[in-house]
């Protein structure tokens, strides 16, 4: 049984900072693309479809942006952060050892 120190506390909390940090800038990326990806169609259908005029209003148009922008952030950031801590567990060296 080994004692845990103040330096190995340190060094897994700084780990672990790195890992959300990591996960943070990846989802704010993913979340970008597919506000653009999600923004083209739906604004370009609003002005060329008349039952999309009809009835999708300006919220309609920005729950559908935004609810495709947050899935894709908190999607991707749970994978990146998931991805790091395997990556980093103890006992595993890389992703094969894993699944052996």
């Amino acid at each position: 049984m080994s004692s845990v120190t103040r330096a190995s506390l340190d060094q897994k909390l700084a780990l672990a900072k790195r890992c959300s940090h990591e996960g943070v800038m990846a989802g704010a990326k993913a979340a970008v693309v597919a506000t653009v990806a999600a923004a083209v169609p739906t604004l370009a259908s609003v002005r060329m479809l008349p039952w999309a005029r009809t009835n999708l209003n300006p919220t309609a148009q920005a729950l559908i942006i935004s609810t495709a922008a947050g899935m894709a952030y908190f999607i991707v950031a749970d994978k990146t952060v998931l991805a790091s801590a395997r990556k980093n567990s103890f006992g595993a060296t890389n992703l094969a050892d894993m699944k052996a």
